[in-house]
């Protein structure tokens, strides 16, 4: 399994995307197939994190940061170079293992007038924050939605972005296991905007524990956001790579793929020390 981080600005991510593309397309599966399904380039789930930890200006950073990076000339000129031109996407919140919401439904961008309308509608929705961190709930709620999505996508992405580790509901790695077999890729947008807490149970480098707990699948990266500023940049040059088809020429950094450099299950140990025994890891 191959995962990458990925460094560098937009013009470096639409060169990584034709890689990404012409991996992930022999290995996906189609998963709407019914014979209304749109034929779309990429089918996208935007997975968004607003437990506690997530204090309000990140989440208005996180919110504003996909609204401008849709509506972006980068990300429009990558959209117009996909097959169909077009891409399918839906947007939900989620904390705890049972606390995910929907809040913008499958939705199509093909152009300027689409990508804005969606920008808008996200932007719109009322913000709220819930307790504790279940990146296996949201991967878990993720899966079925692209299965009556209405569209019929080349790939099919899951996009998780978050600043914690998993500390509730499934182990994660399993369950990010479980997506990959179905043909969905995941990849992974971790929040390092502060410092290790263990009152607030943050950990050190979230993006390699993104690396080798959260994301997989066929040409899965990681975008990590270490400075506010660069917030809409990281945004903008994540979805362009999941939209991209260009010749690869960005600097990666392959990320191991037989042993962790970090425990997948530090977030479930780290809420355990804290509160004691009696956590249900279902």
């Amino acid at each position: 399994m191959r995962r990458t981080r990925l460094y560098g600005a937009a013009a470096g991510a639409l060169c990584l995307a034709s890689a990404i593309a012409a991996w992930a397309a022999p290995h996906a599966r189609l998963a709407d197939l019914g014979p209304n399904a749109i034929p779309v380039d990429v089918e996208l789930v935007l997975a968004v994190d607003i437990s506690y930890s997530m204090d309000p200006d990140e989440q208005a950073l996180q919110r504003e940061g996909y609204a401008q990076a849709l509506t972006s000339r980068e990300f429009l000129m990558a959209l117009r170079e996909g097959a169909h031109g077009k891409i399918a996407i839906t947007y939900f919140e989620w904390a705890g293992a049972g606390d995910q919401r929907v809040v913008m439904p499958w939705r199509l961008i093909d152009g300027p007038e689409s990508a804005d309308a969606v920008a808008s509608e996200i932007m719109r929705a009322p913000y709220r924050r819930a307790s504790r961190t279940s990146i296996s709930g949201a991967l878990k709620f993720a899966k079925p939605l692209f299965d009556n999505s209405g569209y019929r996508g080349a790939r099919r992405v899951i996009d998780v972005s978050g600043d914690g580790a998993n500390n509730s509901g499934d182990f994660v790695a399993p369950t990010r296991d479980e997506v990959i077999k179905a043909g969905i890729t995941i990849n992974g947008l971790p929040i390092m905007l502060k410092r290790s807490n263990f009152a607030t149970l943050d950990i050190d480098q979230l993006d390699i524990y993104y690396e080798d707990c959260v994301i997989g699948g066929p040409g899965a990266f990681v975008v990590p956001i270490k400075e506010r500023e660069k917030f809409i940049e990281a945004t903008r040059t994540k979805l362009i790579l999941e939209v991209a088809d260009r010749e690869p020429e960005a600097r990666v950094i392959p990320a191991s793929a037989d042993k962790p450099r970090i425990s997948c299950t530090i977030g479930e140990k780290m809420w355990q020390d804290r509160w004691g025994g009696g956590m249900d890891y279902r």
